[in-house]
């Protein structure tokens, strides 16, 4: 199957296909550097970390490019808010950024630039707009004039003459329409600007997309991608200033990801209920956010919520389980007969096959996961014995390889499974008042009683752990726990971009 994903500029699912054969050219828009990461960026970050991942498992190479913005109106406020440098301030939040990503387990881009290290290329792009005459000067600031472009609004499906104002677009008297968008700002006492031919001052926020990904991808390349908060007026101006400069098509495939809500309100400052990255981090094992991200399709709204993590935790704990298991496996016993039947083996064997289907089709990570924990049930069936043929054995360490390969693809299952639990369990336990060894004991006195069918004493073991905010889950392959978290309170203050 070919790798078909969604276009939101032909608004239907297409096949990937490369300019240049076997060489795929992504650009991701990046953050705006005055603050931590939230849940959203992080969702961001890893649906292209997918993306270039499943690229390259497929064999193609990829040049991913994804900017930094490191000027811009609430980098100055904020650095003004702090009394610190702007510049300053935004070197240390792109470092708290690699920090938190890094910690994700997300692998850089190839290409990571900056705004302000290519003002030169912003300059002669918009030189070359007001040139054709699809961009003018005025008061000391130049504006793209969006009539001068009839394609305006085929990203987003809107119309012109129906159009209002949206994010980032402000009333000024010095536009000819009010939907012409900013290319160059005239400085403002005290600001920081850079000197051009139409005066000193600093670049708009679309310019630097278009200048940066034409420096490093050329004109028109294969993938541009961000959230769907982009499409407009964010992308849509992308094309028109670069369709307008270069004279052809800017980009062949549009791919934006879904929403992040919080307990299925949409995050927002006033609501106080904003998320970062660290404020997770700091409660739970970074591999479990991964898991979340990927546990719903990326084009769907993902709800982040205490829940929701504790059921990401528990369903990684059972892959991780289950691969220890195998990795523990004993010889196989001389003369046992074969337990995996036909149909076990054909769904074992097939998995790398229904992993790269559910892939080829619109990334769908939610599916792909289905068909590791669809391998599991059968292999954990499997592991309930006590002496396994060796064909019994082979298949089932043939399986771990697989589910351990095809997981990279997700950043998912890479880690010795020892080291895994210790430092899940370490996270868990924060704030927690037992020890993991007090836990398992009373686990294990509990599965006692209910081996007894002593349900009296094994709801009261369940209830003395509830009380400490334990939480815990009755398996095939045993019981896993949790712990209640608290992730309403943010500690950091964070603003969606």
């Amino acid at each position: 199957m070919t790798l078909c994903i969604f276009n939101t500029l032909t608004g239907k699912k297409d096949p990937i296909k490369p300019m240049e054969p076997g060489h795929v050219k992504l650009y991701v828009c990046g953050i705006t550097a005055y603050d931590y990461c939230h849940i959203g960026h992080a969702r961001s970050v890893l649906a292209f970390d997918m993306l270039a991942r499943y690229l390259r498992f497929s064999g193609y190479n990829v040049t991913y490019v994804r900017n930094f913005t490191d000027i811009d109106d609430k980098i100055i406020n904020r650095a003004t808010e702090k009394g610190v440098p702007w510049d300053e301030l935004a070197r240390r939040f792109i470092d708290e950024f690699h920090i938190d990503m890094d910690a994700l387990g997300a692998l850089r881009p190839d290409v990571e630039p900056k705004a302000t290290e290519h003002i030169e290329e912003m300059i002669d792009l918009i030189g070359g707009l007001i040139e054709k005459g699809v961009a003018y000067p005025a008061g000391g600031d130049v504006f793209f004039a969006v009539d001068r472009f009839p394609r305006y609004g085929r990203l987003s499906g809107r119309k012109l003459d129906d159009m209002q104002a949206g994010a980032r677009v402000s009333v000024n008297e010095l536009k000819q329409n009010p939907m012409d968008f900013v290319l160059w700002k005239a400085s403002k006492p005290g600001e920081p600007s850079w000197p051009s031919p139409w005066g000193t001052g600093r670049p708009g926020w679309h310019i630097e997309c278009s200048a940066m990904s034409r420096k490093y991808l050329g004109a028109t390349f294969d993938i541009h991608g961000g959230g769907q908060d982009l499409i407009f007026p964010h992308h849509e101006n992308e094309i028109a200033q670069s369709e307008a400069a270069n004279c052809c098509p800017f980009v062949h495939h549009w791919i934006h990801h879904g929403f992040v809500t919080i307990h299925d309100e949409k995050m927002s400052k006033s609501l106080n209920n904003f998320l970062t990255v660290r404020d997770i981090l700091a409660q739970y094992d970074p591999e479990v956010l991964r898991f979340l991200v990927f546990s719903t399709h990326y084009r769907n709204p993902l709800d982040f919520s205490e829940a929701a993590m504790q059921d990401a935790a528990i369903g990684l704990e059972r892959l991780y389980r289950c691969l220890a298991r195998i990795d523990a496996l004993t010889e196989p016993a001389l003369g046992a007969p074969a337990l995996a039947t036909e149909k076990d083996q054909a769904l074992l064997s097939g998995l790398d096959g229904r992993f790269g289907q559910a892939m080829d089709n619109d990334l769908n990570s939610a599916t792909a996961l289905a068909a590791f924990f669809e391998a599991v049930k059968c292999l954990n069936r499997l592991l309930q014995n006590d002496a396994w043929a060796a064909s019994d054995v082979a298949l089932m360490r043939e399986s771990a390889q697989s589910i351990r390969k095809l997981g990279a693809v997700l950043g998912l299952l890479q880690r010795e499974p020892a080291e895994f639990f210790r430092a899940h369990r370490q996270k868990l336990l924060v704030g927690c008042p037992l020890a993991a060894e007090t836990i398992q004991a009373k686990i294990a006195e509990r599965d006692q009683a209910r081996a007894a069918k002593n349900w009296q004493a094994s709801d009261a073991l369940r209830d003395e752990l509830a009380a400490q905010g334990l939480v815990l889950k009755d398996g095939a392959d045993g019981t896993s726990w949790t712990v209640k978290k608290n992730l309403r309170a943010p500690t950091h203050a964070a603003t969606n971009d």
